[in-house]
């Protein structure tokens, strides 16, 4: 019975629940009533500059802020996600304001949260971030580049020309008829807008209120005529509720598919991205998809723009200390206190300020950060085409080109895989990387076809899919070239497709992946294949074939991926952490079952990981002494393992006296002794794995007797740990020496 088996039959206690965040009403007043008055603050602005960027009336945007707020926050399957109108919506409600009106426009978003309700009830919403992410940053750059080329204009002291490249075109003109005092307010919002953030002390203010509050009151001081928020006296009478639209049945169903799907997107992103940061309950995604549905269906009867979450919002929300949903709904409240009560404030707010905040959010979804993450992952064509799309066609059709790139890229790394062939010690050596599908066999079959008949290949495939088309054309090619005299292997690096396809077993991508596990964790009979009969390995290592079959496949494959940590080690030198002292046993592999690299741990091994005790043997003690005088690691770890031929020989007293395995297992008598004198929690192993517990607190014992290791213990510079390894389970455990007991690390 191993250690493993032994310990699963005792009960483990359960880990404590998650208290998760503070709840109450003093969690609520002392967390959530804060960050809701400096959420109430971000949104106002923001909430006017969207309606206007979108074409609506103003009030549309407020209605949308109190109705996320409230509702969305209230139903929320995240609940410190803080749902209103949206920069990322403003080109498409523009479009359908312009081609339905606003009122139809509003029936849209009616419809779109409906939808938005039907696929969070049917859980497939989140289907929509099976989208390519370089689409959506794409996306969301076209609609930055578009709202700040459209918003520049109305800074100027003019009005949106419609499309990117109509504004881009009008843009000289527009520059040659400025308006001074628009321009003054707009510059001075955007250098509020860039440089507040920066203010150390002063940045908890948000910087759009201080942008738009410092912009009226310059427009205010010195008496500015610039066009202003135009809120209507009155306000319940002046909402535009939603009408049935007229005009062509696919346009209609088109504008609800693509507010409900860019609306769905934005908010589930932003909800993933939000979990990011904070420590609190995860997303429910299916829920809040139910939630943004529902906001946007009374956003849309009330005549309010469309409801998505808010990344910016949210990341305010949780970095001014929210910890429930009540935030949220706060500062839907603060909204609508804003409407009824501050609307002879908002009407002094100069257009020119909220487009210069528009201008500012605009350029900052073109994110440089996501650019350059998209390029190291090679995405970068797709993002591109994506941008340059929704610019120069439209939002839909500019996603649609970038589907359609995306496609295009994925269906080409389908069918593309990369071939070198080399002749090294005279073999031929093909290495195939990539998917293999018959689409894409052609060079393959080019490449195996130029090899000279009657050589000794070996095909070695690192592929993570080969469908049947291919593997016939490979076991074609190999039955014909051995017909001719040619010795061929198939050797699969990463899966056993080939392999399996030989044996009958046709391969599917969504098969149960291969037993062969990683070269590194196999011993060399699970993946080195014997040679034909025939195959010569150079003269001076005709034995050591297993050895050179090794080195090459750690040259060809693991080399470059280490080599840049070994270059630093060798320049700056080694730092270990630990001494790991552990047996000679090929079964194991301290690197391997404590997941460390090069540089990590000093290692020494020996027959019985022992440590004879201080001026007994030079050779351990000189081991011990470079590791904490020199090296200063700061833990020594003695590790046994089960199974240990040198604790089964002690207890047996079968190693014949006058051999210099006798002389060295007789520093192992004191854990014999060890054993016999002390009870531990070991009782119901087998007495061989008894005296392993007893032998590693022994040798832990034993390096106490190395003075400066036990000064540097007795300073707290280094730890002593016991470890054991058990083979069978692959399972390591710490263990406590003076009880002789194993604590399981994994729980």
């Amino acid at each position: 019975m191993s250690v493993s088996e032994s310990r699963s039959k005792k009960a483990h206690p359960g880990n404590e629940a998650d208290t998760g965040p503070p709840t109450g009403l003093r969690a609520v007043l002392r967390y959530d009533l804060p960050a809701s008055f400096v959420v109430f603050l971000v949104a106002v602005p923001l909430s006017l500059g969207i309606a206007a960027a979108s074409g609506a009336p103003l009030i549309a945007g407020l209605i949308a802020a109190v109705v996320g707020g409230v509702l969305g926050g209230l139903l929320s399957g995240a609940p410190l996600q803080v749902a209103g109108p949206a920069a990322g919506l403003t080109v498409i409600v523009a479009g359908l304001v312009a081609q339905f009106g606003w009122a139809a426009t509003a029936a849209i978003t009616v419809g779109a949260g409906l939808l938005q309700i039907l696929l969070g009830l049917t859980r497939v919403g989140r289907l929509a971030l099976s989208l390519s992410p370089a689409v959506v940053h794409g996306m969301l750059a076209g609609i930055g580049v578009t709202i700040a080329v459209g918003q520049l204009h109305v800074m100027l002291g003019g009005s949106n020309q419609g499309s990117v490249l109509e504004n881009l075109a009008g843009l000289p003109a527009q520059i040659l008829g400025l308006h001074p005092g628009a321009l003054l307010v707009g510059a001075i919002t955007i250098a509020v807008m860039m440089l507040w953030p920066k203010l150390p002390k002063v940045n908890v203010v948000p910087a759009p209120l201080v942008a738009v509050g410092l912009g009226t009151a310059v427009a205010a001081g010195f008496q500015l005529d610039l066009v202003r928020v135009a809120l209507p006296s009155d306000i319940i009478n002046e909402v535009v509720l939603p009408q049935l639209p007229s005009g062509p049945v696919l346009a209609i169903v088109g504008g609800v598919l693509t507010v409900a799907l860019v609306a769905s997107v934005e908010s589930l992103l932003s909800a993933v991205a939000v979990d990011k940061l904070h420590d609190g309950p995860r997303a429910n995604l299916d829920k809040e998809l139910v939630a943004q549905g529902a906001a946007n269906m009374v956003s849309g009867a009330l005549g309010g723009l469309p409801v998505t979450g808010v990344i910016v919002r949210s990341s305010t929300n949780v970095a001014a200390g929210a910890k429930t949903r009540w935030s949220t709904v706060l500062h839907g409240v603060w909204m609508l206190l804003a409407v009824l009560l501050l609307a002879g404030v908002l009407r002094q707010i100069p257009m020119a300020a909220l487009a210069a905040v528009l201008v500012v959010i605009g350029v900052k979804l073109v994110s440089v950060a996501h650019m350059k993450q998209l390029w190291r992952h090679r995405e970068m064509v797709v993002y591109a085409a994506t941008l340059l799309g929704v610019i120069a066609f439209g939002l839909v059709e500019g996603v649609l080109v970038g589907l359609a790139v995306a496609l295009v890229r994925a269906f080409y790394r389908l069918t593309h895989s990369t071939v070198d062939v080399q002749r090294v010690d005279g073999r031929w050596w093909v290495t195939v990387r990539g998917s293999l599908v018959f689409l894409g066999a052609g060079r393959l079959v080019r490449e195996l076809r130029a090899i000279p008949l009657r050589e000794s290949v070996v095909l070695e495939l690192h592929v993570d899919f080969m469908d049947h088309g291919v593997f016939e054309v490979i076991n074609d090619w190999r039955v014909g070239y051995e017909r001719t005299g040619g010795k061929v292997r198939v050797d699969e690096v990463l899966d056993s497709w080939y392999h399996r396809a030989i044996g009958g077993r046709p391969a599917r991508r969504k098969s149960i992946r291969s037993t062969v596990p990683p070269r590194w964790f196999a011993p060399w009979s699970h993946w080195q294949l014997a040679e034909p009969a025939d195959v010569q390995l150079p003269a001076q290592a005709a034995e050591d074939d297993h050895l050179i079959a090794g080195v090459r496949a750690f040259d060809q494959h693991a080399a470059d991926l280490v080599r840049p940590f070994l270059s630093e080690l060798a320049e700056h030198g080694q730092k270990p952490k630990q001494l790991f002292i552990t047996c000679s046993d090929s079964r194991v592999l301290p690197n391997m079952f404590t997941s460390s690299g090069p540089g990590d741990q000093f290692s020494l091994r020996n027959v019985g990981n022992l440590v004879p005790a201080h001026g007994v043997d030079a050779s351990v003690g000189a081991a011990v002494e470079y590791a904490v005088d020199v090296l200063a690691v700061q833990e020594i770890v003695v590790c046994g393992h089960s199974d240990c031929g040198a604790m089964k020989a002690v207890l047996a007293q079968s190693v014949g006296e006058g051999s210099a395995l006798y002389d060295w297992l007789r520093y192992a008598e004191p854990s014999l002794l060890r054993l016999a004198a002390t009870a531990g929690e070991d009782a119901e192993l087998p007495a061989n794995e008894r005296l392993c517990l007893a032998n590693i607190a022994q040798q832990l014992e034993n390096l106490r007797s190395y003075p400066n290791v036990a000064a540097a213990v007795a300073a707290g510079k280094v730890k002593l740990v016991g470890m054991y390894f058990d083979i069978a389970a692959a399972k390591a455990f710490l263990v406590d020496p003076d009880r002789r007991a194993l604590r399981d690390i994994t729980v």
